[in-house]
């Protein structure tokens, strides 16, 4: 007897084949054209993106780019860390449309973290956003990712407070937000697998830090 689990899993895979074949490779090397020239790449690290081949998979080459098969231009991962990368967060990343894990890290990134984050990045697993300079407040609807079960934001200059329903994410297992500006209560993660770091926050208070006021 096939289980619920089972159905819903067989769905999701044949949603991603259905919109991969039908919208994927088009879409995803626009994505790619958009990152590349929104930001600032001084050192040439993206010079490899050339997009004047029309072959399937030819994107799957790039330098950071992983895709869900070598011989079809559909992204899954993008590895875009310490390569001094500057400018906002590309809004153009919303059309790579299966991305499950985007990591820029350890780059001079700056400007807020898109409000939208959760519509751009729907089925986003891995988020790493680490050691840039991105300040303003962490979108409440990063809480919308539900899949993702990796959040590293340390090393920026994040204000405000810690959005509340990030407590309520089922898969998360690393929530890490050491070395920024914030303030307030921690979310309440009930879930005692979720591994996470809050330090150098002096404004934060809550489980293993010091009691928030009872205002």
């Amino acid at each position: 007897m096939v289980k619920g689990s089972q159905i819903f899993s067989l769905s999701v895979t044949l949603l991603f084949f259905i919109c991969g074949k039908t919208y994927g490779t088009d879409t995803d090397i626009f994505c790619l054209k958009s990152i590349k020239d929104s930001i600032k790449d001084p050192y040439k690290n993206l010079q490899s993106w050339n997009f004047s081949s029309k072959t399937e998979g030819f994107i799957c080459k790039f330098i950071g780019v992983e895709c869900w098969h070598p011989d079809e231009n559909r992204v899954l991962n993008l590895k875009l860390s310490d390569m001094s990368l500057r400018g906002p967060l590309p809004h153009g990343i919303g059309n790579c449309t299966s991305l499950t894990g985007l990591d820029l890290s350890g780059n001079n990134l700056s400007g807020s973290i898109p409000e939208n984050i959760a519509t751009l990045v729907p089925f986003i697993t891995s988020l790493d956003l680490s050691s840039n300079q991105f300040s303003g407040a962490i979108p409440l609807s990063l809480a919308n990712c539900t899949y993702i079960n990796t959040i590293k934001l340390d090393q920026n200059h994040l204000s405000g407070q810690i959005p509340q329903q990030l407590a309520l994410l089922p898969r998360l297992r690393n929530f890490t937000v050491s070395n920024n500006s914030l303030v307030g209560p921690v979310p309440n993660f009930t879930n005692g697998h979720v591994v996470v770091n809050y330090s150098n926050n002096k404004g934060l208070c809550g489980p293993s830090l010091k009691p928030c006021p009872n205002n």
